[in-house]
Protein backbone atom coordinates (compact mmCIF):
# COMPACT_ATOMS: atom_id res chain seq x y z
CA UNK A 1 0.00 0.00 0.00
CA UNK A 2 1.52 3.17 -0.56
CA UNK A 3 2.10 6.06 1.43
CA UNK A 4 -0.36 8.63 0.48
CA UNK A 5 -3.29 5.71 0.29
CA UNK A 6 -2.26 4.70 4.11
CA UNK A 7 -2.29 8.34 4.74
CA UNK A 8 -5.59 9.09 2.98
CA UNK A 9 -7.03 5.77 4.96
CA UNK A 10 -5.93 7.15 8.06
CA UNK A 11 -7.43 10.55 7.99
CA UNK A 12 -10.68 9.14 6.85
CA UNK A 13 -10.71 6.88 10.13
CA UNK A 14 -9.77 10.00 12.04
CA UNK A 15 -12.61 11.93 10.21
CA UNK A 16 -14.72 9.09 11.07
CA UNK A 17 -13.86 9.99 14.17
CA UNK A 18 -14.38 13.36 14.65
CA UNK A 19 -17.92 13.28 13.26
CA UNK A 20 -19.30 10.42 15.69
CA UNK A 21 -17.68 12.38 18.45
CA UNK A 22 -19.57 15.43 17.57
CA UNK A 23 -22.84 13.20 16.77
CA UNK A 24 -22.12 11.69 20.73
CA UNK A 25 -21.77 15.36 21.59
CA UNK A 26 -25.04 16.28 19.72
CA UNK A 27 -26.96 13.61 21.39
CA UNK A 28 -25.85 14.82 24.94
CA UNK A 29 -26.64 18.51 24.59
CA UNK A 30 -30.25 17.34 23.36
CA UNK A 31 -30.78 15.12 26.47
CA UNK A 32 -32.77 17.42 28.06
CA UNK A 33 -35.15 18.24 25.13
CA UNK A 34 -38.84 15.85 25.15
CA UNK A 35 -39.94 17.16 22.54
CA UNK A 36 -41.62 13.99 20.47
CA UNK A 37 -39.84 14.43 17.07
CA UNK A 38 -36.21 15.73 18.95
CA UNK A 39 -37.11 12.86 20.99
CA UNK A 40 -37.43 10.27 18.04
CA UNK A 41 -34.44 11.88 15.95
CA UNK A 42 -31.83 11.74 18.55
CA UNK A 43 -32.50 7.66 19.02
CA UNK A 44 -32.53 6.84 15.36
CA UNK A 45 -29.38 9.20 15.34
CA UNK A 46 -27.91 7.85 18.76
CA UNK A 47 -28.70 3.51 16.62
CA UNK A 48 -26.99 4.74 13.86
CA UNK A 49 -23.89 6.61 15.81
CA UNK A 50 -23.10 3.00 17.33
CA UNK A 51 -23.56 1.17 14.16
CA UNK A 52 -21.01 3.76 12.36
CA UNK A 53 -18.56 2.93 15.25
CA UNK A 54 -18.82 -0.42 15.33
CA UNK A 55 -18.38 -0.41 11.40
CA UNK A 56 -14.86 1.83 11.52
CA UNK A 57 -13.70 -0.37 14.25
CA UNK A 58 -14.14 -3.45 11.99
CA UNK A 59 -13.03 -1.30 9.10
CA UNK A 60 -9.62 -0.55 11.13
CA UNK A 61 -9.43 -3.92 12.59
CA UNK A 62 -9.38 -5.53 9.02
CA UNK A 63 -6.95 -2.61 7.02
CA UNK A 64 -4.40 -3.27 10.04
CA UNK A 65 -4.56 -7.12 9.75
CA UNK A 66 -4.03 -6.57 5.76
CA UNK A 67 -1.59 -4.16 6.06
CA UNK A 68 0.24 -6.71 8.41
CA UNK A 69 -0.07 -9.34 5.95
CA UNK A 70 1.27 -7.62 3.30
CA UNK A 71 4.06 -6.73 5.27
CA UNK A 72 5.36 -10.12 6.39
CA UNK A 73 4.51 -11.04 2.16
CA UNK A 74 6.96 -8.65 1.51
CA UNK A 75 9.52 -9.59 3.91
CA UNK A 76 9.45 -12.93 2.94
CA UNK A 77 10.07 -12.05 -0.23
CA UNK A 78 12.68 -9.87 0.60
CA UNK A 79 14.37 -12.25 2.10
CA UNK A 80 13.70 -14.98 -0.43
CA UNK A 81 14.89 -12.82 -3.45
CA UNK A 82 17.45 -10.38 -1.99
CA UNK A 83 19.12 -9.92 -5.33
CA UNK A 84 15.67 -9.09 -7.36
CA UNK A 85 14.64 -6.43 -4.39
CA UNK A 86 17.58 -4.68 -4.60
CA UNK A 87 17.51 -4.58 -8.57
CA UNK A 88 13.70 -3.68 -7.58
CA UNK A 89 15.00 -0.71 -5.23
CA UNK A 90 17.11 0.40 -7.61
CA UNK A 91 14.82 0.70 -10.23
CA UNK A 92 12.77 2.81 -8.54
CA UNK A 93 14.99 4.81 -7.17
CA UNK A 94 16.30 5.25 -10.55
CA UNK A 95 12.81 6.28 -11.65
CA UNK A 96 12.15 8.71 -9.02
CA UNK A 97 15.68 10.55 -9.94
CA UNK A 98 14.56 10.83 -13.30
CA UNK A 99 10.76 12.54 -11.87
CA UNK A 100 12.61 14.70 -9.45
CA UNK A 101 15.41 16.19 -12.09
CA UNK A 102 13.04 17.01 -14.62
CA UNK A 103 11.45 19.73 -12.58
Amino acid sequence: MSESTVASRDKLIADFKVVLADAEELLRLTANDASGKLSDVRGRLGTHVESVKGRVSELEGAVVARTKEAAKATDTYVHEHPWQSIGIAAGAAFLIGMLCSRR
